[in-house]
């Protein structure tokens, strides 16, 4: 088995679900698919099998036997391993302690926001924007429904997270949306956008004062 297979990001959510509790992949696939979409654009039933064969050669985990639910076929159901436990806090030890640059879609499109033109843009972060206040609203009310239910909040700090991302998001786009309306943020080559009425009488009355002066 390639080694590369045992950094593929999906290792450390692997071997935290089997920290829960022992699984056959097609029962990890279903719960990595449930709790994040992200997992679920970013594997495959193919990745996890090979995923899985790799933390067996390196001992992390170790087949437990067999299951078998209803007419379906029997599945191998995997347990972690000390070695696989000691991997685990290592892996997440590094990763917390440790900043990355993380790349985003989001990052990559706003690089060539100036493509947009200054209107395309605010009108584009906008949508963005309702968006995700729609989405991180909807998000915020599960979680706040998960701890009212007694789930404790380390067992769902990641949604906090987040939401915490999403909220530093959001905060951001409108900031950068006023500054193109006010002209504050300029487009090179565009005219200079007219400022808003309040602060062109602000002006005004500015350039009276220094008259009377």
């Amino acid at each position: 088995m390639p080694r590369r297979a045992l950094d593929n990001p999906i290792v450390l959510a692997v071997l935290g679900l089997l920290l829960e509790q022992d699984s056959h992949p097609y029962q990890m696939l279903s719960e990595l698919r449930r709790r994040s979409d992200n997992h679920a654009v970013a594997i495959t039933r193919g990745t996890l099998y090979n995923i899985v064969a790799a933390l067996t050669d390196a001992g992390w985990v170790t087949a437990q036997g067999r299951q078998r639910s209803g007419n379906r076929p029997e599945r191998t159901v995997y347990a972690l391993t000390d070695a696989g436990r000691e991997e685990l806090v290592r892996r997440l030890d590094e990763q917390i302690r440790t900043p990355e640059r993380e790349f985003s879609q989001f990052l990559g499109a706003v690089s060539y926001l100036g493509a947009l033109g200054p209107e395309g843009a605010a009108e584009a972060l906008t949508e963005r924007a309702r968006r995700l206040g729609r989405r991180t609203a909807a998000d915020e009310e599960r979680l706040a429904e998960a701890l009212t239910a007694g789930v404790p909040r380390l067992h769902v700090i990641e949604a906090e997270y987040a939401s915490g991302l999403a909220r530093a998001e959001l905060a951001w786009i409108d900031a950068v949306v006023d500054d193109i309306r006010t002209g504050k943020l300029a487009w090179p080559g565009a005219p200079a956008a007219r400022p808003a009425a309040g602060q062109e009488r602000e002006r005004e009355r500015e350039s009276e004062a220094g008259e009377d002066a």
